[in-house]
């Protein structure tokens, strides 16, 4: 049976609202200073004194994580296809993407900055190489899984590489692909944020990571709350469009996505 959308919201509307009642009673009721952990109302109290700020910084950063998300998408995709084409290259070359996933990005950022200078595009390169290695690990999975029959079809009816790959392999990764892009959508935006520790310094409208190390000196923790508040409502955005591109993409198709 199927759960309507207001019905699905129910729940953790509600236990968000506990989880936000018992921390403003617990540090009320221990007289925890607001440096230290500050209430829900403080957080909100400064975010709507300090919405201008935060929400250029979201806008920063969110171009960033966009940008280096986009790039991920796309260079995952064709590295995927690459490697697809011959176990050669896959065995060869495979191994190395894992580097992607086990890089420090706060270590590499200093030469992110020095190779493309200071601000968005060090930030945007940042949040690319941290959202790269899932969608080409999906992806390369997806098509991995194509039925041992179905190819066997396609080849007995003479179908060239590219007319397998396009209407075949690519078709069957779809779900793949889209499980990678979403775990890659909130990673960009750790990327981006991470890059701007480092990288997030010019010229350019500062981001959110710029916002928390300033809050942070500044021992401004509300402020500092509602800037990591704004990141995550950065990442849920972008995960939330992926997640609906996704599920129009299939639910005509695939059980996965079609709610059955």
């Amino acid at each position: 049976m199927k759960t309507s959308f207001p019905g699905s919201l129910l729940a953790p509307v509600a236990a968000l609202a506990v989880l936000l009642g018992l921390w403003e009673g617990v540090t009320r009721a221990f007289a925890i200073p607001v440096w230290l952990l500050p209430p829900p109302s403080a957080v909100a109290i400064v975010g709507a004194h300090e919405a201008t700020a935060l929400l250029g910084a979201a806008l920063t950063t969110g171009r960033s994580a966009l940008l280096g998300f986009g790039l991920s998408a796309l260079v995952g995709v064709l590295a995927a296809i690459l490697l697809s084409s011959s176990k050669l290259l896959e065995r060869a070359f495979y191994p190395y993407t894992l580097f992607l996933q086990t890089v420090p990005i706060i270590a590499i950022a200093p030469l992110l900055v020095l190779w493309f200078g200071p601000g968005g595009r060090a930030v945007a390169a940042s949040s690319f190489i941290v959202s790269l290695f899932p969608v080409i690990a999906n992806t390369l999975s997806g098509m991995r899984s194509v039925e041992p029959a179905l190819r066997d079809l396609f080849r007995l009816y003479g179908a060239r590489r590219l007319a397998t790959l396009w209407k075949l392999e690519l078709p069957a990764a779809l779900p793949h692909l889209f499980t990678g892009l979403r775990v890659a959508s909130g990673l960009a935006v750790i990327g981006a944020i991470g890059g701007e520790f480092v990288a997030g310094f010019s010229e350019d409208a500062a981001g959110l990571g710029i916002l928390v190390l300033s809050a942070y000196r500044q021992l401004r923790t509300d402020l500092l709350f509602a800037a990591v508040l704004a990141a995550s409502v950065v990442g849920l955005a972008l995960f939330g469009a992926v997640s609906l591109t996704g599920s129009r993409l299939l639910r005509r198709w695939h059980p996965s996505a079609s709610g059955s």
